[in-house]
């Protein structure tokens, strides 16, 4: 394929901008719209490479980003039939299916004004400007995998428009053009007002979905157990379910009318803010056998082809410790091809005001030296989503746990500080769930915004 550079080296590096911009890795739950939606397909896109300045990459399959060689990415789009007030649009890319599994910088994504260059006449020599505003920076992406940037103080109404992509990474992306037909870029235009709603999980693959630092006397948790209303499957919590002390009345006045609604299928874990009331006695009583042995705070349970594992991130996690050879031993006793896990202090973390808390490390590690999947944090009030690691924070995408800070419940939101290596996405200003659908081999996660907010992010991870 003309312009196809070798398969990419890989690196796991992410980054999200202000913008809300949503990785979709092939798993086909997206976020739907209840206002009308319309898809346009590019009426042109192209590549230039300064490496060979005067070759036109028209008619290639293939687009490409990169800061060495240095490569330039456009695409145009014609709008037109749009009524109304539009309410987003998104720009959809599909990534080469190439060797390798990420890349950490997926591009810069800037509104240009020229609108009249041709698809088959670009070349570096004669390239038009990428003079516009900034709309957004999409950060790692893996390969055959579907991303989303949000260009709507672009894209305000019928018209052509044209967008410019750039990177100064080395290590740049190839993404699939119009000339490949179904997994050709999209913009996708809504006018209205959107709902974000799930996709229903193909019959028999249970759904695992909640978050973490809950219940107050905010609004925020009231917004995010509507969203359980809708979602079927079974609910943990990451910890501090409700504040500040863990009391039984806290418990009575802000968990039990929110999320207290869906107690019966909810399997929790407990946090620093629960232990505010000794020993957690608010806790263990208000929840009962479904937060496992009282006073011990961990234990097991399965779904569909998952062994899932609730552990307590307050009492010794120490190698040799009680709760330790009893995680170990009860892995060791699985027979489930996939395992999960959550607790409420994050081991992987770029949260501003907590750092990371390396006393879990021993858990973490029992939970890979027995391959498991996916481990769940809190304790953090955002959202970040980590790259596959080992229990030291080395990118890991033979044998590594991809990890989710979940803690967006409704508690007043905390800022991000040093930004952590393999953290691919991150978002401080969303309340919302995490919803993993459980498949016997692979799991889907999605995080799903409350009413009238837009971040989203969406993808899937094969178990090892």
């Amino acid at each position: 394929m003309s312009g196809r550079r070798a398969p990419l080296a890989l690196l796991a590096v992410g980054v999200v901008t202000a913008a809300a911009l949503t990785a979709i890795a092939n798993s086909g739950h997206v976020p739907t719209a209840s206002a009308a939606t319309t898809t346009f397909t590019p009426t042109a896109d192209t590549h230039v490479d300064n490496s060979v300045t005067g070759t036109n990459y028209g008619t290639s399959g293939q687009l490409g980003v990169d800061g060495s060689p240095i490569k330039r990415m456009f695409l145009k789009f014609t709008v037109s039939g749009v009524s109304g007030t539009v309410g987003s649009a998104t720009l959809r890319l599909h990534t080469d299916d190439v060797s390798g599994s990420t890349s950490p910088a997926g591009g810069t994504f800037r509104a240009m004004t020229n609108t009249t260059w041709s698809e088959t006449g670009v070349t570096w020599n004669n390239q038009p400007a990428i003079d516009g505003a900034t709309l957004d920076t999409l950060g790692s992406v893996a390969r055959n995998a579907w991303y989303e940037v949000d260009v709507t103080a672009h894209v305000r109404a019928n018209g052509t428009f044209s967008f410019g992509v750039t990177s100064t990474s080395t290590d740049g992306a190839d993404y699939d053009s119009r000339e490949t037909g179904a997994t050709a870029p999209q913009l996708v235009v809504t006018t209205g007002t959107t709902t974000t709603t799930t996709t229903a999980p193909p019959s028999g693959d249970p759904v695992l979905v909640g978050v973490g630092d809950i219940s107050n006397s905010g609004s925020g948790d009231s917004a995010t157990a509507a969203l359980l209303d809708t979602i079927p499957g079974t609910v943990f919590t990451t910890g501090d379910n409700v504040y500040n002390s863990g009391t039984a009345s806290e418990f009575a006045n802000y968990y039990d009318p929110t999320w207290g609604r869906h107690k019966a299928r909810t399997r929790p874990s407990p946090g620093n803010h629960d232990y505010g009331t000794s020993g957690a006695t608010g806790y263990y009583d208000y929840f009962g056998a479904q937060a496992g042995p009282s006073g011990r705070g961990y234990y097991s349970y399965d779904l569909g082809n998952w062994h899932v594992v609730s552990l307590n991130s307050n009492i010794s996690m120490a190698a040799g410790s009680a709760q330790e050879q009893w995680l170990r031993a009860d892995l060791a006793a699985s027979t489930k091809p996939c395992t999960a896990a959550y607790w409420h202090h994050p081991l992987f973390t770029s949260g501003a005001n907590h750092s990371p808390s390396t006393a879990t490390r021993p858990l973490f590690q029992a939970l890979y030296d027995h391959n498991a999947d996916v481990v769940l944090f809190g304790h953090n009030h955002q959202y970040e989503r980590f790259a596959p690691q080992n229990p030291n924070g080395g990118l890991d995408n033979a044998r590594g746990i991809r990890t989710f800070v979940a803690g967006m419940g409704g508690a007043s939101h905390y800022g991000f500080g040093t930004i952590r290596a393999n953290s691919e996405v991150r978002n401080s200003t969303a309340y919302g769930v995490l919803k993993l659908t459980l498949h016997s081999t692979s799991f889907d996660w999605q995080f799903v915004p409350v009413a009238g907010q837009t971040f989203t992010d969406s993808g899937t991870t094969a178990c090892h």
